[in-house]
This record gives structure tokens, sequence and C-alpha cells, in this order.
């Protein structure tokens, strides 16, 4: 389930509210253990996720380095090609 919660900070262009929202949806469904609530749980549910959006943002936007920002492509070029090596033998390729 967490395999969609990607790291959001450094990227040029910046996170979108999008991208934060939906690794804080994958973060609630992860904790919750439900990937859909039920109606009983549904307005917890979605007050988790906004309020994890909520302070996710806040992160994002407080973090500082002194790091070049990371290229949105080139680091999912490098997630394709982990992928394809992984597929043909398993082992990892560095980062």
């Amino acid at each position: 389930m967490c395999r969609s919660i990607k790291t959001l900070h450094n990227f040029q262009p910046p996170a979108t509210d999008e991208e934060i929202r939906a690794s804080s949806l994958q973060f609630v469904r992860k904790l919750s253990g439900a990937s859909k609530p039920s109606k009983a749980n549904e307005q917890a549910f979605t007050r988790a996720v906004d309020e994890v959006a909520r302070a996710a943002r806040q992160l994002i936007d407080s973090l500082v380095t002194s790091a070049p920002p990371r290229d949105r492509e080139v680091e999912a070029a490098k997630v394709r090609a982990r992928a394809r090596h992984n597929a043909t033998d398993g082992a990892r390729v560095p980062s």
C-alpha cells in the first residue's frame, strides 16, 4: 500500500497539493488498514487525510537544504531503470 508514497521534498517543480494529498491518503490507508473506509468511519478517515496533508505541506514548505533540487524526470528514469533491472534478475540498481 505505501509504495505510492513518494519523496516530495526538494523537487523542481515543487510538490503539488494533489501529490501531497495522494501521499497523505496512502499514509492514512496504511495506518487504518483500510483502502476504503466504511460509512461509519468515512468522516474520521477524510478528516485524517486532510490533517496529514496539511501537516505534510507545512513540513515540505519548512524544510531547507543546500542540495540542488532534484529533477522529476531524472528521478523517474532511475525508478524505471531499477524496476527493469529488478524484473530481470532481482538485483537492485544503486541510486
